[in-house]
């Protein structure tokens, strides 16, 4: 990090605070507060709908995952347009006719207050728990790439959030991610333009994709039925559109950004916006990862991408071994590019590909070998593939940029989400019971309050968070485990009448219960090794679903034969 690299970065999260803090200065009241007044336009929805999902995480795993496996993780957005459409035409309607500032007060008028209560209560809980990932994921990976202090730096990103989503609430969020939002897009339209400009003389875009090809990086589709693949088709469509209902239609951190249009056209027009728009985002951010494969064809990469991993087997017992294996890694590398700059045939594709496999085998024992030298380091470095690729490559300057994208995405998901949690807290749970009559200001102030204490809960468990596998897959196996149950529970307020609020609270308590077991002790799931051990957690959110709307159905045809 160069000085101008960090007066770009400083200048850039300073801009976005202090802007967002002074142009929503002075909410007067709760509609002001929570639904930003209802004037947003349908592209700041848009706009924000879409940066509150792109979160730091996006940025740093996506890349990295295209890196290791390749382009078919974008099948997990297959289901997002469907999920638009549906909640356009059933979801958007009922909010603003009924006029709600959250979406589980609709629940209440449905059912009752505890079924509201309930899945409040399992939103905050997951959200809570996401808003300290989105803080500690860009947090650790800066911290070990270029040696800041990790608990500095959670602080330091929680505490810029807040002061201007404290300040401004729900506009002070869209406002911003506005800005972060073009930051974002344009820092990695230069990473990816730059990336082709490094490569040899002669290697073009097709020629960069022909290569990626044949090492299997350009497998888009998948329609196999194996239900140990995480990304295919059919989870894309099926348990991905599941989990985009979910998440769009009934997470606060998303419905708050859409309930503050102007009117319903607004809203749905936001939501289509981000339909078309977020597919193809996903995939040219995935494909930058490609991109940065191709590069390191030509160019030395490590090992493994993890410094500090690198820096403890280097000092351990296990350093002879591991530099074995650093050397077949740095032949295998010298192999294929004279193979690839000789021209890809269909004779020689053959041996690419097992060099590529001979040094996926050589990661391994790496990792294995790190992991023997030190259980506190993580031996995954798909989420440090970008980041080393910025540091080590870009000019002066754009590497400030370059960072100022990562934690200009962390800051604006994570805005959304304590802006969402202050609001659910605030409406459902202290409002709702609250017997005395307050005043606009109070709930103003109590807001403000419930924001900045989520805000200090999200940087505690950034501080005490572990990293897992691949970030981005653990926020959303997060939402898997509760967002199946929390849209049942929507599904049956809006098409099964006859369902009463016992048979849906006792139904979802047991779904939620049967949800965690099934994924915390692999019930009916088959026990192995590997990244693919465990049926895809994109298939808890349809089950999920399903078992509540099961459980509600049964429990409330049996307890209306017994009232009979």
């Amino acid at each position: 990090m160069q000085t101008l690299d960090w007066i770009v970065l400083s200048l850039t999260l300073l801009f976005i605070v202090l802007y967002g803090t002074w142009k929503t200065r002075g909410s007067e009241n709760v509609e002001q507060y929570i639904k930003g007044g209802n004037d947003t336009k349908w592209w700041t929805i848009g706009l924000s709908v879409m940066a509150t999902q792109a979160s730091a995480i996006t940025f740093l795993s996506t890349p990295g995952q295209a890196f290791h496996s390749g382009m078919g993780f974008v099948q997990f957005y297959f289901g997002l347009p469907l999920a638009m459409v549906i909640i356009c035409l059933v979801f958007i309607p009922i909010y603003h006719k009924l006029n709600v500032y959250t979406a589980y007060e609709y629940l209440e008028s449905r059912f009752d207050l505890k079924t509201r209560t309930l899945a409040a209560i399992l939103f905050l809980i997951q959200r809570g728990l996401a808003a300290g990932i989105t803080i500690f994921a860009p947090a650790i990976i800066l911290s070990a790439v270029l040696g800041w202090d990790l608990v500095f730096l959670n602080i330091i990103i929680g505490l810029l959030v807040i002061i201007y989503t404290v300040s401004g609430g729900t506009k002070a969020v869209s406002v911003t991610q506005k800005q972060q939002m073009a930051i974002i897009f344009s820092g990695m339209f230069i990473a990816f333009y730059l990336i082709l400009q490094y490569l040899p003389d002669g290697i073009t875009f097709g020629k960069a994709l022909e290569i990626a090809g044949a090492s299997n990086k350009m497998q888009v589709i998948d329609f196999s039925w194996d239900l140990n693949n995480r990304y295919t088709v059919w989870t894309g469509f099926l348990g991905g559109t599941f989990l985009m209902l979910s998440y769009f239609g009934t997470d606060q951190s998303q419905v708050q950004r859409y309930l503050s249009g102007k009117s319903v056209r607004e809203s749905q027009l936001g939501l289509i916006f981000n339909g078309l728009l977020k597919v193809p985002m996903q995939f040219f951010i995935l494909l930058v990862g490609v991109m940065v494969f191709v590069f390191y064809q030509f160019n030395a990469s490590p090992l493994n991408f993890n410094p500090k991993a690198q820096e403890a087997v280097i000092n351990s017992q296990y350093a002879s071994e591991y530099k074995v294996l650093e050397e077949r890694h740095r032949e295998i590398e010298s192999e294929k590019k004279t193979l690839i700059l000789n021209g890809i045939t269909e004779d020689n594709k053959p041996k690419l590909q097992g060099l590529n496999e001979e040094d996926l085998k050589l990661k391994e024992k790496a990792k294995e070998i790190i992991a023997k030298s030190s259980d506190k380091v993580e031996t995954n470095d798909k989420d440090y593939v970008f980041i080393h690729f910025i540091l080590n490559n870009l000019p002066k300057g754009l590497i400030g940029l370059l960072l100022a994208v990562i934690l200009s995405a962390a800051m604006s998901s994570t805005a959304s989400e304590l802006n969402a949690l202050a609001s659910t807290t605030a409406i459902d749970l202290y409002k709702r019971n609250v017997k005395e009559e307050k005043s606009d200001q109070h709930y103003v102030n109590m807001s403000k309050w419930f924001t900045l204490g989520w805000g200090v809960l999200a940087i505690l468990i950034a501080c005490i968070a572990n990293l897992f596998d691949n970030l981005i897959q653990l926020v959303n196996i997060i939402g898997s485990i509760f967002y199946g149950n929390v849209l049942g529970i929507f599904l049956i307020a809006f098409f099964l009448k006859f369902v009463k609020s016992n048979a849906v609270f006792i139904g979802a308590i047991i779904t939620q219960i049967l949800i965690i077991a099934i994924y915390y002790f692999g019930i009916f799931l088959p026990e192995q090794n590997g990244e693919d051990a465990l049926i895809s957690y994109l298939w808890l959110n349809a089950l999920g679903c399903g078992l509540v709307i099961l459980f509600s159905v049964i429990i409330e045809l049996i307890s209306s034969r017994f009232k009979k």
